[in-house]
């Protein structure tokens, strides 16, 4: 159990997984930081991330926001009945990132019922999440636009 300022085991959960569902996240150093019901936050070193021209190569930042999407649904939704895919995903690049970055995202409570309430009645709901990422000075690196979607498991075999 949690105490009232501490963050659920979300967080541990998704990091101890990440590996084995995305290994590629796992190498480039992807780290879920704080997951909380509608609230997810990753950071990435940008040591080893690097690209030609000194900075964090633009397939990383992606990354790391990228998972924020089924970061958010396993703290979320019930993941014995659904699961998180992407549909798409817009980046708009601001700065260019010399530091480690930390990638953030939220959905608000009316958005979160839509989505349950969608996907219990039809099997999938889409939904948007806007995340934005910062270096270690707070500067916004980029901000990513993410179409995703909470579709039920199939119920084949039952």
């Amino acid at each position: 159990m949690t105490g009232p300022n501490e963050s659920p085991p979300f967080a541990d959960m998704i990091n101890g997984t990440l590996g084995l569902v995305i290994p590629i996240a796992h190498k480039m150093g992807v780290e879920a930081v704080e997951v909380r019901r509608g609230f997810a936050a990753t950071t990435v070193p940008a040591e080893g991330n690097g690209n030609h021209f000194g900075v964090m190569y633009s397939g990383v930042l992606f990354t790391v926001a990228e998972i924020l999407g089924g970061a958010i649904a396993v703290a979320t939704f019930d993941n014995s009945r659904f699961y998180p895919l992407v549909k798409d995903l817009r980046i708009t690049f601001k700065h260019p990132a010399k530091t480690d970055v930390r990638a953030e995202a939220l959905l608000d409570d009316t958005e979160i019922e839509r989505i349950a309430e969608e996907a219990a009645a039809n099997g999938k709901s889409d939904f948007e999440l806007n995340a934005t990422i910062t270096d270690t000075d707070g500067t916004v690196v980029a901000t990513t636009t993410g179409l995703y979607q909470l579709r039920a498991h199939s119920k084949q075999g039952m």
